[in-house]
């Protein structure tokens, strides 16, 4: 079962629930305990420990953690901006038993330290930091310690994985009560670093806004079966100079299973030396294939002259993966949208990137990365199928469902072709039968998690991606 993702407001009323049978200053006290014991797992040996807290309930979880750490023997500098406002309760709380304590607080950071716990802005953030929040995020970002996030890296948008301005980066974050969407998309990745869940004991029966995206072991193929059991695919794409796309897609479609694959190519060339050396890939002629029983994945490569056959390809497909030069040919012609959308549902998949996806939206990278999880749905919602937002922490948005995040992959992946590799491998998958969501969610778990087991010491390659696949 995928993990559950919350967003803010989904948090701060499972907190709210959770904290009203309990003892006052319960939850805090869990949460600065578990904070000190990871800050102590990942820098065992530090001597001066920075505490950096702001002046919500999240600065009330790092004074909690000073507590303990000061207690354990470690000399604790716990940095308070000053403000005309109180604490909330709790943390007012925490501070006057950490003033008792003897831990002196600080308006500013510490000249020196070996690991700092970031306390300062929770997940409340709504704009970029500024002030003293500001001046300890830089001095955070110009030391060379170890960096302890509590819940959420501050300058990170717990809903979004948005940064609106400075950002820590952190070497581990501990999640409290729940995981959060911007945890694991956009920039949120680069924050977080190593992320780790502390529930407090607290159960999440609130509906999440998003999963974590996993996926269950197929089951074993049935020995009396036959290379008809498994779906016939096409990629149509592969105009002059970027026939590697399709033959990319296509050789991810082979070796992820699929019973037959045949690439139809849009340029004039002679194509014999291709398939001499790609023996398992058949030349097929789109106007001779049987595209109404079949998965057919278009674009990769495809440039201009995918636009000629696209609108047969929408209306006849069986099943249809949308890719690269499609979805531009396909943000050119809004007349083609109602074929779209009157496609069975379950027969359809787009994969867009985030200039892509702007392009279909009629709106701009930087508006569709500034909220994944929102841009990846209005699609979905606009053409009434799955919709693939590539990127770090990949979206699965599809109507009717929650949105998936996918937590494999990796920065290897940024390099010209494994898109291509992706859309092959989720044309296989449909074609063997998976529904188009199911399938999407599969196929991008599965190709971030071969970047993940990739060998250290060996460049991923598209073409030895696709083999692995």
């Amino acid at each position: 079962m995928p993990y559950p993702l919350l967003g803010t407001q989904a948090l701060r009323t499972l907190e709210a629930r959770a904290a009203a049978p309990l003892p006052t200053h319960t939850l805090m006290r869990r949460a600065g305990l578990a904070l000190a014991r990871l800050t102590l797992a990942y820098a065992p040996h530090a001597r001066a420990v920075w505490v950096a807290c702001g002046r919500g309930n999240n600065g009330g979880d790092g004074i909690e953690a000073a507590l303990h750490l000061q207690r354990w023997g470690k000399t604790v500098w716990l940095s308070l901006p000053d403000a005309p406002h109180a604490l909330p309760a709790d943390a007012a709380a925490s501070l006057q038993r950490a003033r008792s304590a003897g831990i002196s607080i600080h308006p500013e950071p510490p000249p020196h330290w070996d690991v700092c716990i970031d306390a300062l802005l929770g997940i409340g953030l709504h704009t970029a930091p500024r002030d003293a929040a500001l001046a300890a995020i830089q001095a955070m970002r110009a030391g060379n310690g170890t960096i302890i996030a509590a819940d959420i890296p501050s300058g990170l948008m717990a809903d979004t994985g948005h940064t609106p301005g400075a950002c820590v980066r952190a070497r581990a974050t501990l999640s409290f009560l729940a995981l959060k969407p911007g945890q694991f998309t956009a920039q949120g990745r680069d924050a977080c670093g190593d992320i780790w869940l502390d529930t407090l004991d607290v159960a999440t029966p609130h509906p999440p806004d998003a999963w974590l995206n996993t996926v269950s072991t197929r089951p074993p193929r049935l020995h009396a079966t036959h290379k008809g059991s498994f779906g016939d695919v096409t990629v149509v794409g592969g105009t002059t100079g970027m026939v590697g796309a399709a033959l990319l897609a296509g050789t991810a479609a082979l070796h992820a299973g699929a019973g037959r694959v045949y690439l139809a190519l849009l340029d004039d060339g002679d194509h014999d030396a291709v398939f001499a050396t790609h023996p398992a890939l058949m030349q097929g002629n789109l106007a001779q294939l049987a595209i109404a029983d079949m998965a057919v994945v278009v674009g990769c490569g495809g440039g201009d002259a995918v636009e000629a056959c696209l609108p047969q390809l929408l209306a006849d497909a069986r099943q249809l993966v949308l890719d690269a030069d499609a979805l531009n040919a396909l943000a050119r012609n809004p007349a083609w949208h109602p074929t779209l959308t009157a496609r069975k549902p379950g027969t359809t998949v787009l994969t867009p990137h985030p200039l892509e996806a702007a392009r279909l939206l009629g709106s701009s990278t930087a508006t569709v990365q500034a909220n994944r999880l929102a841009s990846a749905q209005a699609l979905a919602d606009q053409f009434l199928c799955p919709v693939v937002l590539k990127g770090s922490g990949t979206i699965i948005a599809s109507p009717g469902e929650l949105p998936r995040l996918n937590p494999t992959g990796n920065a290897r992946l940024a390099i010209a072709g494994t898109g291509d590799v992706l859309a092959g491998l989720l044309g296989s998958l449909m074609g063997q039968g998976e529904a188009a969501f199911e399938a999407a969610c599969r196929a991008c778990y599965r190709h971030g998690q071969v970047a993940d087991q990739w060998d250290m010491a060996s460049t991923l390659t598209p073409p030895e991606l696709a083999r692995q696949i």
